[in-house]
């Protein structure tokens, strides 16, 4: 069976106090805890209006603090914005307060605009993704020149989210591999993916995390509208250059909606897997046929957060109906 998980990225809502998306993540935490989920994951979003979450770490400490046995981790801490082992102490730290629990999923993502490049002192030039994985792997395993604090008494788990070149990054360092976004539907995935399984070095065997956001509702229709907060905003980004926050349904269709931002839309529905638990059961096993993953992370968000926790739960106990009813 798939093991399942969760990435929360802390999306803000119209009419809230932004620092309410980061009490939705801990709550978001507890309740997929309750239901069964493999890890939580939170992301880290610099100067996005629509994303509260910049420090993975610090939202991570929140959450375990909160929690008892899931796994926690970074869906993920973007390298070219820190210094190696800065990123290794955070996740030590992590790892000691709540043992055997932590995941470092490490990402390459650059600022969302230009001026947060700026802010963040990113300069164009080699890319050292590879070197700076390699690097902060040696200090949470003990083995670089010096030693980062406090020490670890068991391995901490990194994951590399990557498209592309990173897959094979993740190959060459027998690390897992998380996926997701346009890369799904590239026709080359099927030869990016048989290549990470040839190419892996390592005493593990290779293991694919497919992300994808998912929404489980009653009917088609009543997902398709938990889905559209995120394609609104979506299409909107494009139109305005800024991610809003989620809004209602309402607020939503009171607007103003042009051809463009319309097939916008769609598109963006079209990446998302959506509708109810036979539909969705469907577009999993065969995304999980078709990458052959070992776990699904999912990533759904919407503006009802009653509705959102309705879907989670449906989504664990269509998938871990064991481990959903314990809970």
């Amino acid at each position: 069976m798939l093991r399942l998980s969760l990435l929360d990225r802390s999306r803000t809502r119209a009419g809230h106090p932004e620092g309410d998306a980061l009490v939705h993540s801990i709550e978001r935490a507890r309740t997929a805890e309750q239901s069964g989920y493999e890890r939580f994951w939170v992301a880290e979003h610099h100067a996005v209006p629509g994303i509260a979450s910049g420090a993975p770490g610090v939202l991570l400490a929140a959450i375990g603090a909160q929690t008892r046995t899931i796994r926690l981790g970074s869906g993920g801490v973007m390298l070219p914005n820190h210094q190696p082992l800065v990123v290794a102490e955070q996740f030590l730290m992590l790892a000691a307060l709540y043992p055997g629990r932590v995941d470092l999923g490490l990402g390459r993502s650059l600022g969302f605009t230009a001026p947060v490049r700026r802010a963040l002192r990113q300069e164009a030039g080699t890319d050292t993704f590879a070197a700076d994985i390699t690097e902060t792997l040696a200090y949470l395993r003990g083995s670089a020149d010096i030693t980062a604090h406090p020490v670890a008494h068991e391995p901490i788990p990194v994951l590399v989210l990557a498209t592309g070149a990173g897959i094979g990054i993740a190959a060459s360092l027998g690390l897992p591999v998380v996926i997701g976004g346009p890369i799904l539907s590239s026709p080359d995935l099927p030869d990016l993916l048989a290549s990470y399984r040839t190419q892996f070095r390592g005493n593990t065997s290779p293991s694919i995390i497919v992300s994808t956001e998912v929404l489980i509702a009653d009917t088609q229709e009543q997902a398709r509208e938990l889905a559209l907060p995120e394609a609104w905003a979506m299409a909107r980004s494009r139109q305005t250059g800024l991610f809003p926050a989620l809004e209602p349904l309402s607020s939503i269709r009171s607007q103003p909606m042009t051809a463009r931002m319309a097939n916008q839309v769609e598109a963006h529905l079209a990446g998302m897997v959506w509708g109810t638990r036979r539909s969705v059961a469907e577009r999993l096993e065969q995304l999980a046929e078709r990458t052959g993953a070992d776990e699904i992370l999912a990533s759904g968000a919407t503006y009802d957060r009653d509705a959102l926790h309705a879907s989670d739960a449906e989504l664990a106990s269509l998938l871990l109906p064991r481990t959903a009813t314990a809970g």
